[in-house]
């Protein structure tokens, strides 16, 4: 199954958190910002839409496009739900884990989900969500990376988030959350202890469901306009495109393409990245 190996790409294009993308002159301590300036979901302080966009905190900040009257548990039916879970086999851990219904419930706290733009702007963004869910947890056949144990996901320089040598930050839940970076501000946002309690994703289905949604949200949503490829790279980054691992790409668009015929909705363009 994929990992989330390149998470920190993704941020790093969408969000400028790191220093190799941000001089260190930029970096608001509790924000702070100029005047005509955006403090943005990271601290940092700037004037483009990475900051002034998504999870802008302060400062001039972008107002986000309405939101339409889709409502998403329509179109997440049981059967379109279960005919996903039900690929999975049945000594398989998510079996008794993931459920529409703690979907629906964790859905709760983004109402923005599935609900910007046309109605086929919806339908496309939850085939989106659900083919990669389909893709990284098999099926929702696994809650955790497959020998993500053995792997180190601590980006040691990241002092807002340090690790905690005795945790592990590799991938769980429906969108393999990964690294330590993913794990604060995650658990800030949702309520838990992320970077000492990172296995919460991997045992509250709840908050498991909660982080793909925060993370979805802040770093997949931005991009979904531009087509389902560059879903692909804000999730995976260069392990799968620019010809990284072009298998895994036609994988996740086979699923996307499925469910979008299921839905009833055109794909649109630009789907591999």
């Amino acid at each position: 199954m994929a990992t989330l190996t390149r998470k920190n790409l993704a941020i790093i294009v969408l969000a400028g958190i790191f220093a190799s993308v941000l001089p260190a002159y930029v970096v608001a301590q509790n924000c702070g910002c100029a005047a005509n300036e955006c403090c943005s979901r990271w601290g940092f302080c700037g004037t483009t839409e990475e900051y002034c966009g998504t999870g802008c905190q302060e400062g001039p900040c972008i107002a986000p496009p309405p939101t339409n009257d889709v409502s998403v548990p329509d179109i997440v039916t049981t059967e379109f739900f279960n005919g996903i879970i039900d690929q999975a086999e049945d000594s398989c851990v998510g079996k008794s884990f993931y459920s529409r219904e703690v979907f629906l419930d964790a859905l709760s706290s983004y109402p923005r989900f599935g609900r910007v733009g046309s109605v086929d702007d919806s339908k496309r963004e939850i085939a989106a969500f659900f083919a990669h869910v389909t893709h990284e947890t098999g099926h929702f056949c696994y809650i955790e990376e497959i020998n993500g144990a053995s792997r180190d996901y601590c980006d040691e320089d990241n002092t807002q988030y340090p690790c905690n040598p005795d945790k592990g930050y590799y991938g769980r839940g429906p969108i393999q959350l990964s690294w330590n970076f993913n794990y604060g501000p995650a658990g800030e946002s949702i309520g838990f202890d992320g970077l000492n309690s990172p296995e919460t994703v991997a045992n509250d289905p709840l908050i498991s469901f909660k982080t793909a949604l925060w993370y979805w949200m802040n770093s997949v949503q931005p991009v979904i306009s531009q087509g389902f490829g560059a879903t692909i790279r804000a999730i995976n980054g260069a392990l799968e495109c620019d010809g990284g691992n072009p298998a895994t790409v036609q994988a996740r668009v086979g699923y996307y393409t499925d469910y979008c015929s299921q839905l009833g909705v055109a794909p649109g363009d630009n789907l591999t990245c």
